[in-house]
């Protein structure tokens, strides 16, 4: 079965920088999209970044775009966000997210949520 397993997260000042890792497992699909949400206590689950695997292709929240990046790995099965000059802001648990449905390709720069079937347990972010 698919596994989706995050680490990296900690607590940082404003303005440092944490590397998440995603280690995927249990499928063998080359080409699909990956993303990184979060959630803030009291809020909706948010979309932070994407990447179509097949093309490399990126996708990110107008919240982040030019702090964080979306990375890939395909030989380690692993998905990265690079996360610079965080902001209390950013605080939240963050999610790593698979879905396999050649769809969602079109309609990934959405990062909306309900779209992604696999998830990961989360790593906590918080920014003081």
């Amino acid at each position: 079965h698919v596994q989706l397993v995050e680490s990296g997260g900690g607590s940082v000042q404003a303005g440092g920088s944490l590397r998440l890792s995603c280690v995927a497992s249990g499928y063998t699909y080359s080409s699909h999209c990956m993303g990184w949400f979060r959630q803030a206590p009291g809020k909706e689950r948010e979309g932070v970044a994407g990447v179509y695997t097949g093309s490399g292709r990126t996708f990110y929240a107008d919240s982040v775009k030019g702090r964080f990046t979306i990375s890939q790995d395909n030989a380690k099965n692993t998905v990265y966000l690079q996360m610079n000059s965080l902001k209390p802001e950013d605080t939240g648990m963050y999610y790593c997210a698979a879905v396999f449905s050649p769809s969602v390709r079109k309609r990934l720069w959405l990062l909306n949520p309900p779209d992604f079937d696999y998830w990961g347990q989360g790593t906590q972010v918080t920014v003081s």
